[in-house]
């Protein structure tokens, strides 16, 4: 009997047939596709024709098909419906495809080919995107390490390797600590929490198999609980567990493995002739360099922690108003936060949850979409991986474009956070190939479900990243969709979010779940007018992160994160009752792979893009400006890394922007 991962997969859009794959599949069929794409490599490095853009990197851009079915399902399961077996198959997957891919990149045959192709590069009359994926293609080799040599060559290929093994102990052991914590309520212990938050937490404690509600460690549950919940016991109970994933000691403990990785990503630096990772890593960012990165992140440092100074001091008062001596904790933040804005804006998270069904959000999202761009969504009945989620497909003018799929519920078998994935990404060439793309969240279930603004967010943001990925339109998949540099991919995601403060979105979407009443006016105004409410707050937790990834990687390799951790809070004089957004031990972005190391920053960065990107909307017709949206597709979301950032954004507007626009948008520009 055939694998099913390695078969012709004769379904609707070629989604892949998860009702006929199981668990077993996995090895057999990557041991196959590896030997197979393994073949193909060889067959490119020994052609005895002449190297041309044909024979080398449009031969490395012909997609090993085999291969990429194995490892779209499988890194799709992985990370949204994990089990022990499936964990056990990523730390065996790791290192193999760390040193498949090493070997690929150290073929000094291989590497000797797209050389000779650089080489003559002004002889060829390549097209602009031709041209820009022989750079990216000869670029990615040099810095994989294949000019290195001897002894230095195999020290790189030995790095990468363990590199991959130690990204994925790091992701799993994170995983282990949010799964396994949970914190068991009395009856009692629900007093004045909204009843939304007592539902997620009666249905947390049905997954977990207690005999009653529980708090546990996904954001959202943990998080309006700390917003709600007046047992301030109770709160630093949460709170302490929620701050010390990835830092209990045991086997789950990723403190070491940090320091690991990162003396390893210097050492690698090092071999390749950088002063630091960060020089490294920032090389072919828009940021270009570490002092580039710090500038803007302390341009915003600055009036972003005088606002959460100034809003610590009421915070504090108020605290001491309800004789709760001492200082303002981490754990005490959200409540009176929540408290305040009741008090100031007269906005109760409880009164606005009912508003934000998570179906009604989708449909907007959709719309905002069907009027920006003309995009249409059906509903699709194909088996997926998981019965929570939906797919959909979508069309433009009845041709179709891509397949949608959503996942937007917490469940212990998927890793914390939101993202957006391409289990197959546009391209032309060697043919026509439609996008298949998900958006993965982590939302409390409910009848209906209900989500809160930030939830709201979230799903505008992840379906930013999906409209990259389904309106691009390159002819190479290596160029497609989000493969952008690193600080230039939020720029889709955060200016998708823009429209969910649209007031006729709202007015027309956020509509009560009981009542089916439209959103009441006095409300919708409660709600924008708050907008940049606790904004000292979030901007601090995000930048002190990342503050604290870029030094990470500036220079030498701390022994002790967590002493190097403290180095830099304390020279930036992190306020104490903020932590950072993600502490080193649970800092996924920056530990469980490559992609946001020495680039935390990169959400700020396309945050100065995207502030100003609507802006240009704003100064337009509004919000669904034709022509702006025209533009947008045009020289951002269809174009994928096929043209140089800079000039993307600089077609688009006609200049790039500066700070003003961020901080205006975050309320933190000088009164």
């Amino acid at each position: 009997m055939t694998n099913p991962l390695l078969a012709h997969w004769d379904t609707a859009f070629e989604i892949a047939p998860f009702d006929q794959i199981s668990d077993a599949d996995f090895a057999p069929a990557l041991d196959v596709a590896l030997s197979q794409h393994k073949a193909e490599i060889a067959q490119i490095a020994t052609n005895p024709e002449p190297a041309t853009f044909a024979n080398v990197i449009e031969a490395l851009e012909t997609p090993s098909r085999g291969l990429e079915q194995v490892l779209s399902v499988f890194f799709t399961v992985a990370g949204a419906d994990s089990n022990p077996q499936r964990e056990e198959l990523q730390r065996e997957f790791s290192p193999k495809l760390a040193a498949h891919f090493s070997e690929i990149t150290a073929n000094k045959a291989l590497f000797a080919r797209v050389n000779a192709v650089w080489e003559q590069r002004d002889q060829l009359d390549l097209t602009p995107e031709k041209s820009r994926v022989l750079m990216l293609t000869h670029r990615g080799f040099v810095r994989g390490g294949a000019a290195l040599e001897g002894a230095q060559d195999q020290r790189m290929q030995a790095i990468k390797g363990r590199l991959a093994t130690l990204g994925t102990e790091f992701t799993q052991n994170l995983l282990a600590d949010e799964r396994d914590w949970f914190m068991e309520l009395s009856e009692a212990d629900l007093e004045g929490l909204p009843d939304f938050v007592i539902s997620a937490a009666r249905a947390a404690g049905a997954e977990k198999g207690a005999a009653g509600p529980v708090v546990t460690l996904s954001r959202s549950i943990i998080t309006p609980f700390l917003q709600f919940s007046p047992r301030r016991d109770l709160r630093q109970k949460a709170f302490v567990a929620w701050a010390a994933r990835g830092a209990n000691g045991g086997a789950t403990d990723n403190r070491a493995i940090a320091a690991e990785i990162l003396a390893l990503r210097a050492e690698r630096a090092t071999l390749l002739g950088y002063d630091s990772f960060a020089d490294y890593k920032l090389e072919t960012e828009m940021a270009k360099t570490p002092a580039a990165v710090r500038a803007l992140l302390m341009d915003v440092w600055k009036p972003a922690k005088a606002q959460a100074e100034a809003d610590a001091e009421v915070l504090a008062r108020m605290m001491h108003e309800d004789g709760v001596n001492g200082d303002l904790e981490p754990w005490d933040w959200r409540y009176y936060a929540a408290k305040r804005r009741k008090a100031e804006h007269d906005l109760d998270e409880a009164e606005l949850k009912p508003y934000l069904q998570l179906d009604r959000m989708i449909e907007a999202s959709f719309a905002c979409a069907n009027r920006l761009f003309g995009l249409e969504f059906a509903p699709l009945d194909v088996p997926l991986y998981h019965p929570d989620c939906r797919a959909w497909e979508v069309t433009r003018d009845g041709k179709h474009l891509a397949v949608f799929i959503g996942d937007y519920f917490a469940r212990g078998s998927k890793r914390s956070g939101a993202w957006c994935s391409a289990m197959r990404s546009q391209a032309k060439f060697p043919k026509e190939q439609t996008p298949i793309v998900i958006n993965v969240c982590n939302f409390a279930k409910g009848d209906p479900a209900l989500l809160s603004w930030d939830d709201a967010r979230t799903l505008f943001h992840e379906f930013g990243h999906a409209l990259h990925q389904m309106l691009s339109n390159v002819s190479y998949e290596s160029i497609s969709g989000t493969s952008v540099a690193r600080d230039f991919v939020e720029l889709p995601s955060q200016l998708y979010e823009h429209w969910l403060e649209v007031p006729e979105v709202l007015g027309e979407f956020a509509t009560h779940a009981q009542t089916g009443a439209a959103m009441p006016p006095e409300l919708l105004k409660k709600v924008l007018g708050a907008a940049t409410f606790d904004m000292g707050f979030q901007t601090v937790e995000y930048v002190a992160s990342a503050l604290v990834d870029l030094a990470f990687h500036e220079g030498a390799a701390p022994q002790d994160v967590m002493a190097k951790q403290a180095e830099v809070l304390q020279d930036i004089g992190m306020p104490h009752a903020i932590a950072m957004r993600h502490a080193s031990p649970q800092f996924a972005h920056v530990f469980s792979g490559d992609g946001y190391s020495s680039g935390y920053y990169s959400y700020m960065w396309s945050e100065v893009m995207d502030a100003d990107a609507f802006a240009a909307f704003e100064e337009a017709g509004g919000a669904f400006d034709p022509e702006r949206a025209a533009a947008l597709e045009k020289y951002i979301l269809s174009t994928g890394g096929s043209v140089d950032p800079a000039e993307l954004y600089t077609a688009f507007r006609g200049r790039l922007p500066g700070v003003e626009a961020l901080l205006k948008g975050r309320g933190l520009a000088a009164k």
